[in-house]
């Protein structure tokens, strides 16, 4: 579960425990999470394309090796604009062959749910050559829903409402890892 935004008043880390929560519930799959904000990526610095692999700073390194250490991805991720966080996107273009074949599903949201950020995501996703599940969970979040803070007021209420998608981005993505077993 990747935290695709590092807002200091983000409702992202939120979500994404929530949605963990729901998912590790009745799946053989387990789920850990990466939050971007603890991984504090600079903005992308290395001298050769991420392609060739040769990463000249200790923080690429280390970025490599966290992903590597999965076999599949649920990005969480708000619309800003109608597109996807750009500390997100710097993440993943930090690395290339560390992503590919590896599954991956999206759950975004926002006041529209974040649809044309999560149809960017698959562009980019499709480039790294990973294995976008066929839904995702667009989350609406409208004013009702959070306080003056920007904070959700019933965030395990707004994950209940999306309950059946969640399950089916689980099941989509344990079919995409077991089909990858069995090559």
């Amino acid at each position: 579960m990747i935290i695709g935004s590092t807002r200091p008043t983000r409702i992202c880390a939120q979500i994404a425990a929530l949605v963990t929560a729901h998912l590790g519930k009745d799946s053989a799959l387990s789920y850990a999470t990466v939050d971007l904000a603890e991984i504090d990526l600079p903005f992308l610095d290395e001298p050769r394309k991420p392609a060739l692999g040769r990463y000249e700073h200790a923080h690429t390194r280390a970025w490599s090796e966290t992903v590597r250490a999965f076999d599949g991805f649920v990005l969480v991720f708000p619309q800003y604009n109608w597109g996807y966080p750009a500390v997100l996107k710097n993440a993943l273009d930090f690395l290339y062959e560390e992503w590919r074949d590896k599954p991956a599903a999206l759950v975004t949201y926002g006041t529209r749910g974040g649809a044309r950020a999560a149809e960017q995501m698959r562009t980019v996703l499709t480039g790294l050559h990973m294995r976008v599940v066929a839904d995702d969970v667009r989350m609406r979040i409208s004013a009702d829903d959070v306080d003056d803070a920007g904070q959700l007021l019933d965030a395990a209420g707004k994950i209940a409402e999306y309950r059946d998608g969640i399950s089916e981005l689980g099941a989509q993505l344990s079919a995409f890892l077991i089909s990858a077993q069995g090559e």
